[in-house]
Formats: C-alpha cells, structure tokens, sequence
C-alpha cells in the first residue's frame, strides 16, 4: 500500500478484526501529526508515536462506527491535549454503543466525547496541512472525508464512503444507498482524477480511477439504487 505523496507522509496501521485502516499523517520532519481514525489495535500506533517522538496535534474520526473510533480513548489518554474531531451529525455515535454497532457485536465501546464538531464546506489547518471537510452521509448518517486539495498530489482520507472498486454498506441504521452514490458523484468526482483516496478497509485508489472503473459510481452508469 503506497503511504506517502511529496510533501505529506501518510502511515497506515491496519486493525483486525475488520482490517480497518488507522493512518498517521504528517509532514516529514515535524513533530506534529494527526491520528485518523485509531481502531481496535493501537498498540502498534502508539508505539510508533512514542518510538519517533510524535505528538498527535488531533484525533480525526472519519465517522462513528466501533472499528474507526475504538482506539480514541487510548489516544486520547497518552495524549490529552490532542482534540478529538469529528462531523456534526456523527457526534452521537461516540457515545452510543447501539449507534456505533458495538452492541451488535456483543461489546460496548465508547469514545470521549468529540472537542471539535465539523461541517460541509469548513476548513482546517492541522500538524500544517489544510483540509476541506465534506460530509458525504449515506454509510453512517454524518460521514465526512477530510480533502487536501491544496497539496501538490492531492489526498483525501475517506473512511467508509469510497472504495478501490466499492462504496460503503449504506444497510446498517442510518444508512441510505442513495445518499451514498450521489454524496460520492458529487462532493469527491469533482477533485482531480490523480487525487490520491486513503479509504477505511482495503487498498487505496485515485478519484479518476474510481470514476472511470467503479461499477457503483463510474461515469456512464446508472446504478440500481437510482434505476
């Protein structure tokens, strides 16, 4: 799995037991890093933070299912000072093991509650990368990408919304196949094709790619969901 673009290095740690994707992202050099979406096995992430003498400048969560925010508490507590960040309309299921779909699976995770609540369209400028935040609901019910379209090779950390070849499941509570299929179709297919997407489970893609070949999203077709 490719990790880095110029000027941002981008480490992912992979987190059974559904091969979800923690990424830390930084810029070589620097201290400072943001921690995306910590799942059920940090121990290898903070031991890499600890080992290279990294500081976590936030916590994003790309939404609020159990596999993408399990390891918050654990990040949090070496790190207190680092925010946690989240969408607006995802901010429930940190606290709601029912929300988050631990219940189903006979757990109950929590994480602390959100110190930053995100919208479409804000922007922020974190360990010195700047992103545009773009909710694209239809897996969870608030899900948001985190894009650097300013970068040189631009990058979005996507969560559950897009996959190399797929979309995420929209039929846990909250989900909606057509929400889904547009968010994608209109808030991420308007980035440049070579923009790089770091998606929660699976092997990371480019928007141009995903436009041409993705047979739930691709240019050309009308997916059942919108028959």
């Amino acid at each position: 799995m490719g990790t880095d673009t110029p000027a941002v290095l981008i480490e992912p740690f992979l987190s059974p037991p559904f091969e979800q994707w923690a990424y830390i992202v930084r810029r070589p050099g620097t201290e400072e890093v943001l921690v995306v979406d910590p799942g059920f096995l940090t121990g290898p992430l903070l031991e890499h933070l600890r080992s290279c003498g990294l500081r976590p400048a936030a916590i994003l969560n790309t939404h609020g299912h159990s596999d993408h925010i399990a390891g918050n508490r654990a990040i949090k507590e070496a790190f207190p000072e680092s925010p946690i960040v989240i969408g607006r309309n995802e901010a429930s299921l940190l606290v709601d093991p029912e929300a988050n779909l631990s219940a189903r699976f006979g757990q109950s995770i929590t994480s602390p509650p959100a110190d930053l609540l995100v919208d479409h369209g804000d922007r922020l400028n974190l360990a010195g990368i700047s992103f545009e935040v773009r909710e694209i609901p239809g897996h969870s019910p608030g899900s948001v990408v985190f894009a650097a379209t300013a970068e040189g090779l631009p990058f979005v950390i996507g969560g559950d919304v897009l996959f190399a070849g797929g979309i995420g499941r929209f039929d846990f509570p909250g989900g909606d196949g057509r929400l889904l299929i547009t968010g994608v179709r209109s808030k991420l297919f308007d980035l440049p094709d070579e923009t790089r997407v770091y998606p929660g489970h699976g092997p990371e893609t480019t928007i141009g790619f995903e436009r041409r070949n993705n047979p739930f999203v691709r240019d050309g077709t009308t997916p059942f969901l919108l028959d």
